[in-house]
């Protein structure tokens, strides 16, 4: 990285931080810490909803899925747009009516304190993880790629967070994510664009969709029924959308943002606006890695995108097997470049010539072959090396072809990313641990700023968690997946009881605590066989059905636990 890189930076960073804890420091109570006074116009909570889901994880993890996979990943955002119109018409409106600082402080006037208290304790285990992940997920790819201690790394993102949310609480996340969205898609939009004028002079993007598709890199929709595929239509639109409807309706670090709105409407139009923009968001995303995969058909690729994957075969007796493969690779790169610049150039007789498409299809087979062989010397020469690259293809890319300046850019936006998503889960964990947890088992009576400092407290807290777990934290195949599979979990079984709650008023408390724990449990055991260790090495399951899965399990088993062992209780 060159001086002004750094300049740009640290500048964006600082910014940031410093605009936030200035702009809204001097909360006088709880509710203007954890509803910022209701003072959120739409378009700002519109804004902080996209900006907390769009964690660095996003902006890392998913140009390097469309680079290997393609496009299909996008079926996973199908369901959220109808998710958002049932949020908008169910939820937000009763959670106004009630005037609730949590989503889980409504289960109680439901339910019961101990229905509101596993809920709350779900979230606070499952966004411990998530948030102590989004602090990882950068740091894990910047000390790879420049050297930098991971642990460091670490503490520098953790900490920036923890000031301007400790400082500002809601109102801070609110307004800062502002600044981080703008940041984040005028880096990703100038990326897009410099990878389309890198590709060689005589293709349009007409013909860079036609090699993407040639590579099978362009199958958006797949409507196969096969469960062991992750992402197909029909888990986009069921499991997607109980994923979707869970996270926004349920988990806190969403709630929170519109939570803040100024009224019912500015609230709904803010959740209508992403689901309007979330799905082309993601496409273009998506879309920017797979033209990162188009440009490397020009350019010299490594055999592995992980940096310090070579450097660990470097200091074994695997070297030269490894520059064997690299030398066969760069031969490979000149046999693709040539067959795609003659591809282009029939593409532009407006001839899609088949035989042509073929060698590109057995060129990338071969390719891939490589890159597993590859991966074998990797872990001969150590077993504990990660082989998937998919968290460092977009890096790889930043770092070794844009001009200064925008290096630094990228950064800040990875890293914008990451300070957004942390900031929202280190305030929701900080107003539920305060609000659901402490304030309700609290026998005496306390002063408001008592618990607006309780509050403060468990921000540095949960900040202060968040890191030590970024700190232990490992690798997994993918982390945009690491993080979903996390929130599949946990996310079906919080979900079912919001729905009882809303639609089934005949469930009473015994009935749905009792259902959400059998259930929880039952998921555990379905994702631990079905999904983590099973015996073929492949999943039998897709994850998006773990939500699915336990919200209708949760609903069901409340049903029948109410019709018999609790039929003539009552609350």
């Amino acid at each position: 990285m060159q001086l002004f890189d750094w300049i740009v930076l640290i500048v964006t960073l600082l910014f940031i931080v410093i605009y936030g804890a200035w702009k809204t420091k001097g909360s006088k109570n709880v509710e203007d810490y954890i509803l910022g006074g209701n003072e959120t116009p739409w378009y700002t909570v519109g804004l902080s909803v996209m900006a907390t889901q769009a964690s660095a994880i996003t902006f890392l993890s998913t140009p390097g899925q469309a680079y290997h996979d393609g496009m299909g990943f996008v079926q996973f955002y199908f369901g959220l747009p109808i998710a958002m119109i049932i949020i908008s018409l169910t939820f937000i409106p009763i959670y106004h009516k009630f005037k609730v600082y949590t989503a889980y402080e409504y289960l109680e006037k439901r339910f019961d304190l101990k229905t509101r208290s596993l809920a709350a304790l779900l979230f606070l285990f499952q966004r411990g993880l998530g948030t102590g992940l989004t602090i990882y997920a950068p740091a894990i790819i910047l000390s790879a790629l420049f050297g930098w201690n991971l642990t460091f790394m670490n503490i520098i993102i953790g900490v920036l967070v923890i000031i301007y949310t400790f400082s500002g609480g809601t109102k801070a996340v609110n307004v800062t994510q502002k600044q981080q969205m703008f940041v984040i898609m005028s880096g990703m939009f100038i990326t897009f664009f410099l990878i389309l004028h890198f590709l060689p002079n005589d293709m349009t993007f007409s013909n860079a969709l036609h090699i993407a598709g040639a590579n099978d890199k362009m199958n958006i929709v797949n409507f196969s029924t096969d469960p062991e595929e992750k992402y197909t239509f029909w888990s986009g639109i069921t499991g997607g959308f109980f994923l979707a409807l869970a996270y926004f309706g349920t988990d806190q670090s969403q709630v929170g943002r519109y939570l803040s709105g100024k009224s019912v409407r500015e609230s709904q139009m803010g959740l209508i606006m992403n689901g309007l923009l979330k799905v082309p968001m993601q496409f273009f995303i998506l879309l920017t890695g797979v033209m990162v995969f188009v440009f490397f058909q020009f350019n010299p690729v490594p055999l592995n995108f992980n940096p310090n994957n070579k450097i660990t075969v470097e200091k074994t007796k695997y070297k030269d097997e490894y520059h064997g493969l690299e030398n066969q690779l760069n031969e490979l790169s000149e046999d693709k470049k040539v067959i795609n610049l003659l591809y282009i150039d029939q593409l532009n007789q407006d001839y899609d010539n088949p035989i042509l498409r073929k060698e590109l299809i057995a060129i990338s087979t071969k390719e891939k072959d490589l890159r597993e062989r590859a991966k074998e010397i990797i872990l001969k020469a150590n077993k504990n090396s990660e082989t998937n690259d998919k968290d460092y293809v977009f890096f790889h890319f930043i770092l070794h072809y844009l001009p200064k300046g925008l290096i630094g850019l990228l950064l800040a936006v990875i890293l914008s990313a990451a300070m957004s998503s942390t900031a929202s889960g280190l305030n929701a964990l900080a107003s539920t641990t305060a609000i659901d947890i402490y304030k309700r088992n609290v026998s005496e009576e306390k002063t408001e700023k008592h618990y607006l400092n309780a509050t403060k407290f468990f921000t540095l807290f949960w900040g202060i968690v968040a890191i030590l777990f970024a700190c232990i934290a490992t690798l997994f195949e993918n982390l945009i997946q690491l993080v979903n599979i996390i929130g599949s979990i946990f996310y079906g079984t919080v979900l079912g009881v919001f729905l009882v709650g809303f639609y089934i008023k005949y469930i009473k408390a015994k009935a749905i605590f009792y259902s959400a724990i059998i259930s929880q449990i039952t998921i555990f055991i379905i994702y631990y066989f079905a999904i983590y260790i099973h015996p073929s090495g492949h999943e039998k399951l897709g994850y998006l059905w773990l939500n699915f899965i336990g919200a209708m399990q949760t609903i069901i088993l409340s049903l029948v636990l109410q019709w018999t062992l609790f039929r003539k209780q009552n609350n």
